[in-house]
């Protein structure tokens, strides 16, 4: 058997302000979408904004339901309302952070398994990558150029 490794590449940053001045808005943005979170169950506010490559902010937010699985995380609201808003427009990058009100969250917010899943078919749809910014409360974070560093090994229908 032959072994294989993978080797991912992102960037960390100490600051928002150390992003290129259209990551920093886009940043701001997701900020901001946190606060039209409806999380009365987990009080997890979770932010997601997108780019378009028309230059479009696209934002969305966790809403939570009390039938648990019924909620929907902010990412892919965000991707969802892109595409059926915007079928034809390519994203271009996507912002993402969380925040507990009354608690500091210590780490940066990773999107869950089923919304990378999601970003990655958005990326094969538009046959493009599109870069992925993960936020956290002292405004430090991530990128990443591409949801494959974040999930090499997406689910494909063929």
């Amino acid at each position: 058997m032959k072994k294989n490794d993978l080797k991912i590449t992102y960037q960390v940053f100490n600051n928002v302000q150390e992003l290129t001045a259209d990551d920093f808005v886009l940043a701001e943005y997701a900020i901001k979408a946190a606060d039209t979170a409806y999380a009365p169950y987990s009080g997890f506010h979770v932010g997601a904004s997108l780019r378009l490559k028309n230059g479009k902010i696209v934002n969305g937010s966790n809403q939570e339901n009390s039938a648990y699985p019924s909620g929907l995380c902010a990412e892919r609201v965000a991707l969802f309302y892109a595409g059926s808003q915007y079928p034809d427009t390519a994203i271009e990058a996507m912002a993402i952070t969380a925040r507990t009100p009354g608690k500091k969250l210590k780490m940066i917010v990773k999107p869950c398994g089923a919304c990378r899943q999601v970003m990655a078919e958005t990326a094969m749809r538009q046959k493009s990558p599109f870069r992925i910014i993960l936020i956290g409360e002292d405004g430090n974070g991530l990128v990443f150029e591409s949801i494959a560093d974040l999930l090499p090994f997406s689910f494909e229908f063929e």
